[in-house]
């Protein structure tokens, strides 16, 4: 957890303290305006129409990609770092994943489907959903090329040449390469049941979906997720774990690549 520091800051009047606020107000309407121009960029893009046939495994056995809309037209997927051998999924996911099932409320009556997808076989993340009492859709993408193709799983050959492509780019630096790493696909399906693919976007482009994190920017210590050094201090844990004893690696980066 990060360090509990005192807080010293500039104090002023209630006249100064409104005019400093009122002059900020001018830069955060200039970044509402900036998200909302972007946002409409993001739908303008082109579209793929995805070709490939994908199965997954899911609560009724097999599925394909077209029946993971569950009646609705667009479907947003997660790709929930679990690897084929983990033991309990990514921390850093999970605390993302903890921020699925309030939206899913509303989403699925305004045409989105949301959901999980992971290499890991389907029991494996049956098991972990429950015990995260998790309620969204998750399914297993083992056995398929899907993690593969929406650059968010690598294989050892991969790993081996130290030059991972993701984020549409190429990672070289050994401590941020692991042969699972997050993201997010959207996908349309038009009235004739053809698919494409819209978007997809990684690591910190994930950033606006963890809803917590946006809080804690609103707060005096904002996220507070640095230490002395400078360095990330990794203070989520899952959320049964917060008041448990730290264990020996609370990274799952370090469970892969150990």
């Amino acid at each position: 957890m990060p360090t509990a520091e005192a807080v010293d800051h500039k104090v002023v009047s209630h006249k100064d303290w409104i005019k400093a606020r009122t002059e900020f107000l001018k830069s955060e309407k200039e970044f509402t305006h900036a998200r909302e121009a972007t946002a409409q960029r993001l739908r303008e893009l082109p579209w793929e129409k995805v070709e490939k046939e994908y199965v997954f495994e899911g609560e009724k056995g097999r599925v394909t990609l077209a029946e993971l809309f569950a009646g609705n037209s667009q479907l947003v997927v997660y790709h929930f770092m679990f690897g084929p051998d983990w033991k309990e999924g990514c921390h850093g996911c999970s605390f993302m994943a903890d921020h699925i099932d309030g939206p899913n409320q509303h989403l699925r009556h305004h045409d989105v489907t949301l959901m999980c997808i992971s290499q890991a076989p389907y029991r494996t993340l049956a098991e972990y959903k429950k015990r995260m009492d998790w309620h969204f859709p998750w399914v297993s993408s083992e056995g398929s090329d899907f993690n593969y193709d929406y650059g968010v799983s690598f294989t050892k050959e991969q790993l081996d040449k130290a030059e991972l492509p993701y984020n549409y780019a190429v990672i070289t630096e050994k401590r941020y390469q692991s042969d699972q790493l997050p993201g997010l696909s959207v996908f349309y399906k038009d009235p004739s049941g053809e698919i494409f693919h819209t978007y997809s976007t990684y690591a910190r482009g994930l950033d606006p979906i963890i809803g917590a994190n946006h809080f804690l920017d609103l707060t005096p210590k904002g996220r507070n997720e640095r230490g002395p050094d400078g360095k990330i201090v990794e203070w989520v844990k899952r959320h049964d774990q917060y008041d448990n004893a730290p264990k020996a690696s609370a990274c799952c980066h370090d469970e892969v690549s150990a």
